[in-house]
């Protein structure tokens, strides 16, 4: 069966059930029992998924975001809520977490932090991916943690940002109207030089494969940098408000 045909059972994408063959997506739903029935594995398929896929307590969308981020030749990310998850020191992160709800124990917030802090590799790895961020200036004022954390996550930011591969703007209050008014996006470049997106929400997130809404995002993001202050401004705006923390 191809994937194409098999995705018409599933409800998936042929692309979707590629990356899924590969080993590089978790299957969503009922795919591995839909699967198993409708390729005649006899159960097969379920052992291998139960084997393959074992989560480490995060969701299983954000542990396939995360393997792709681990490995991506660029990454691209505009946030309007919180500063990226890839950005964040282990005082915002674990004041993040410490937020969520349903309410997490302390075992499970430490497992997160650290995994959290762990995502900062991508910038040193080699060869060094092509990395920038459009953060809402929002982003930057809202004190979770305290105002300590906060200027310690700020001075983190100008850090990064300081990197060759690592470019950083942010989005001033004072833009009326912005291409990025629909949400919060994270565009990739993946080793094998594919581009990917992936869109977060309360109860999910998904990637984006398929075109025409593929390319709209990254021509959404594109607008966006154009939109932003340039780093060198967007640096100027963070170091300010730390220093008035």
């Amino acid at each position: 069966m191809t994937q194409e045909a098999l995705g018409r059972h599933v409800g998936y994408s042929k692309s979707q059930v590629a990356m899924v063959e590969r080993g590089e997506r978790s299957p969503k739903g009922r795919l591995v029992e839909i699967a198993d029935e409708v390729l005649g594995a006899q159960g097969a398929l379920t052992v291998l998924a139960e084997k393959e896929f074992t989560r480490g307590g995060l969701p299983p969308w954000t542990e396939d975001y995360l393997a792709e981020e681990k490995k991506a030749a660029g990454l691209h990310v505009y946030q309007t809520h919180v500063i990226p998850g890839s950005l964040q020191t282990q005082a915002y992160a674990r004041a993040i977490y410490s937020c969520h709800c349903p309410a997490l124990d302390d075992d499970e917030i430490d497992k997160r932090v650290a995994k959290r802090v762990q995502r900062q590799q991508v910038f040193q790895r080699k060869p060094k991916p092509v990395v920038s961020y459009v953060l809402e200036e929002s982003t930057l004022t809202r004190p979770l943690g305290g105002a300590a954390a906060l200027k310690e996550q700020l001075q983190h930011i100008l850090d990064i940002g300081s990197l060759r591969n690592v470019e950083i703007q942010v989005m001033p209050h004072d833009r009326q109207a912005h291409a990025g008014l629909n949400g919060s996006m994270i565009l990739l470049e993946t080793a094998e030089h594919r581009q990917l997106a992936y869109v977060e929400g309360p109860s999910g997130g998904y990637f984006v494969s398929e075109q025409p809404d593929l390319g709209e995002l990254f021509a959404r993001y594109g607008i966006l940098r154009a939109q932003a202050l340039n780093p060198d401004e967007s640096a100027k705006l963070i170091d300010e408000v730390a220093q008035g923390l």
